[in-house]
């Protein structure tokens, strides 16, 4: 039925309460929380109240305040209302009498009404539900946000709160009076999706781009192009989406504007990569000459103008369509050996009195200066930090992906830093469980507040090697989840037990994307993306 906190503790009376009361499209299910004070929204807010009361919720429900002036809160007030009344009043007709609801109207207040989104924008809110008034029996809820996007949180949170009685047909929110003042523990929430790999739909990256908004990650890392393929069109160097796999997997212009319109709908971000001066192979088949030679396809050649000028080209038809003040260069794995082993190149190296270490170096920088010339933030994997990191650009910043202890030494030197530790955060590792996911710690290993800031926060990676349209959504949720909730809520209240603070909770979570369309795989099993073991409840697997 809804959200309460009382105490049970075996999986078998969590599945036959679940059973008794299951099924919202906003999954208010009334099970036994993990802990006395954890309700079950994900992920956790920093600080919420509730008492014992139940309010109804009127399917016509109504927005007011000043939020209702801005385009992107009134167009999430219609996406939740459609997922909170997914049961909807179809047959109200059938009834002789109209319902008397607690709830008819949510109001929203907005400080700043300010849609520009980038990164670090206030994402606060407060959510208030009141109870029933002694004269008028209303409820009243309110959300309070310093910005559009907090709304936006707010109307996240709301929606959890809310749930569809399958007695009464009503939806209803339990647990009233509500108290929530919530905000991120960090700006930077993300997740990667790579589309070189394996293509993707434009409707399906905006399907994941919707379940980001259900956890309150608000990064897309969209790595666009590698040495596979290169999908994007690039109106400046046409033929450089000759490196598609095929003519019908391709991102146009207009393809890649939707996808950054939809998530900025939805307080996301969208940071485009592309990868240079490695894993870019795929850039030759239209233009050879980016080649070091036909027969060794990468790194991109070194040693001509045109390999800069085309990359400036991209970056130049990009910057019209990607605001986000980062932009990723890439700049991992990188092997030289082409540069050494063909002698046009090898030549031009000696002629400039270069190693072929110098010339990534060279290469790198060339590549930051392009982007800091177009008002971009420039971002590069860690073997950038490793190899020079005395040569990058201040406003660097670190991707870490090789193993843990990189942000500390990257922080330690001024830099502002990204963890995405391999070994607990990428996602096309399948034997990595949940609770390893949740347990990883991006501060890990700093000690200074002034050092701790510079981390920016961190983001799941969905590699796409092994992920297409049939398997990417069961790769990415409900690991990714586990993920969301150690960036957004406050550390002292998640850490400890995790089968005690999160698996009951996350296994909410889990259902409550399966009820809202998003393929989540079971949370407990050996190997991610795999099937049930056998039947069962939702909130057992």
């Amino acid at each position: 039925m809804g959200l309460v906190c009382i105490p049970t503790s075996s999986v078998h009376t969590l599945f036959l309460v679940c059973c008794a009361f299951v099924v919202s499209q906003a999954l208010g299910v009334r099970t036994s929380p993990p802990h006395k004070s954890l309700p079950f929204i994900w992920p956790l807010p920093a600080k919420f109240s509730f008492g014992n009361e139940t309010l109804s919720v009127d399917p016509a429900l109504s927005l007011s305040g000043n939020g209702a002036s801005s385009a992107i809160v009134r167009d999430a007030f219609d996406r939740y209302k459609g997922i909170v009344f997914k049961h909807g009043d179809r047959f109200s007709f059938l009834r002789t009498l109209r319902p008397v609801y607690d709830v008819t109207k949510l109001s929203i207040t907005v400080h700043s009404l300010n849609e520009e989104l980038q990164l670090g924008v206030d994402e606060s809110y407060n959510l208030f539900v009141s109870g029933a008034q002694v004269h008028s029996g209303a409820g009243q809820v309110t959300i309070e946000a310093s910005t559009v996007f907090g709304a936006l949180r707010g109307l996240e949170t709301f929606s959890q709160l809310c749930s569809f009685d399958y007695t009464t047909k009503t939806v209803q929110i339990y647990k009233v009076p509500w108290s929530i003042r919530d905000k991120p523990r960090f700006p930077y929430r993300g997740l990667l999706l790579d589309t070189s790999r394996h293509y993707l739909p434009v409707d399906v990256i905006k399907q994941i781009i919707e379940s980001m908004s259900y956890a309150k990650l608000n990064v897309l890392h969209w790595h666009i192009i590698d040495e596979q393929s290169f999908p994007l069109e690039v109106p400046t160097y046409p033929d450089l989406w000759k490196g598609s796999y095929t003519k019908w997997e391709r991102y146009t212009v207009e393809d890649a504007y939707e996808i950054v319109n939809f998530s900025n709908m939805r307080g996301i971000n969208v940071m485009a990569e592309v990868d240079v001066p490695g894993h870019s192979a795929s850039w030759g088949i239209g233009y050879p000459d980016l080649w070091p030679s036909p027969s060794c396809k990468e790194p991109l050649d070194v040693s001509k103008k045109f390999t800069f000028d085309v990359l400036s080209g991209i970056l130049t038809d990009m910057r019209k369509i990607f605001p986000f003040e980062l932009f990723h260069l890439g700049g991992d794995e990188v092997d030289t050996d082409c540069w050494t082993n063909t002698s046009r190149v090898n030549k031009w190296l000696q002629n400039h009195n270069m190693t072929a270490k110098d010339a990534y170096q060279y290469f790198v920088l060339k590549a930051q200066n392009i982007a800091l010339t177009k008002n971009w933030s420039p971002v590069n994997w860690e073997e950038t930090f490793d190899t020079f990191p005395t040569k990058l650009h201040p406003q660097t910043v670190v991707h870490n992906w090789l193993g843990p202890g990189v942000c500390p030494k990257a922080v330690a030197k001024g830099f502002r830093c990204i963890f995405s530790n391999q070994g607990v955060w990428y996602l096309d590792h399948l034997d990595v469980p949940w609770d390893v996911v949740y347990t990883a710690e991006p501060l890990e290993g700093i000690q200074r507040a002034s050092e701790q800031k510079l981390v920016l926060g961190g983001e799941v990676c969905m590699w796409g090697e092994t992920a297409d349209t049939s398997d990417v959504q069961q790769t990415i949720w409900p690991r990714a989840a586990a993920a969301a909730e150690r960036l957004w809520s406050q550390r002292d209240s998640t850490s400890g037990n995790v089968n005690i603070i999160a698996l009951s909770r996350l296994q909410y979570f889990r259902c409550l994307l399966n009820r809202r369309g998003v393929p989540a795989a079971p949370v407990t099993n050996l190997n991610a993306r795999t099937a049930p073991v056998g039947p069962g409840s939702c909130f057992e697997q």
